[in-house]
């Protein structure tokens, strides 16, 4: 863990986003931070609540759980589901998180919609060939609006897309610009990309959330 505190990390992440959107001509508060907890313990998401951070990404569901017990006082706190969920997940799911950030099938969205809980969602889009990453494919993305559009329980957030990793934000300013046009498309306003090495770029290419992790809670350890 890095040694200088967690309010001065968070500190130069806002001042990070805040640089950013004047470069690009936009209203700060217009970009959310999603302070990506996955593989801390539940003692660094009560700390960050401390400093005032309410938005949070888990990777898995299963982890999620374990931390549920320690997390469910705190009110106002919201939990996004930032990785990939499995279909016979969803039950499970629906009752932790808040947002599904990686819809990525017609299958899934209508799987979270039988669960019959409120639930934000967003469909998690994969513009790279890289195999392991997940995601819908751009062609895909019309049919998913239209089923999450048609149902009961769900609401479209936005977006959402992982580019693939490079220590040079600029070689994902593609795969941002083409998400932004991809939204475009679609009446979609909202777009979660970017992370701590490239949260720059996205923002100027058009997110409205970031995923930061390692800039606030340094390197990730094993639970």
């Amino acid at each position: 863990m890095p040694q200088d505190s967690l309010q001065d990390r968070l500190a130069r992440v806002n001042d990070r986003i805040a640089r950013a959107c004047a470069r690009a001509g936009r209203n700060a508060a217009d970009v959310k931070l999603l302070a990506v907890t996955k593989v801390f313990p539940a003692e660094v998401i009560l700390e960050a609540f401390g400093i005032g951070l309410r938005e949070f990404g888990e990777n898995y569901v299963q982890e999620m759980e374990g931390k549920a017990g320690a997390v469910a006082g705190l009110a106002g706190a919201r939990f996004h589901l930032i990785g990939h969920l499995q279909s016979n997940k969803t039950k499970k799911a629906a009752e932790l998180f808040a947002s599904i950030d990686t819809v990525d099938s017609v299958k899934l969205a209508r799987r979270l919609d039988a669960e019959g809980r409120p639930l934000d969602v967003m469909i998690e889009v994969k513009l790279s060939h890289e195999e392991a990453k997940a995601g819908a494919g751009a062609a895909d993305v019309p049919a998913i609006v239209e089923a999450i559009r048609e149902s009961a329980n769900l609401r479209l957030g936005g977006l959402m897309t992982v580019p693939p990793w490079s220590e040079d934000a600029e070689l994902a300013r593609p795969y941002f610009a083409e998400m932004r046009e991809l939204a475009a498309r679609h009446g979609i306003a909202e777009l979660s990309m970017g992370m701590s090495n490239d949260l720059e770029v996205a923002i100027e290419e058009g997110a409205t959330w970031v995923r930061v992790g390692t800039a606030l809670f340094g390197r990730r350890r094993k639970l």
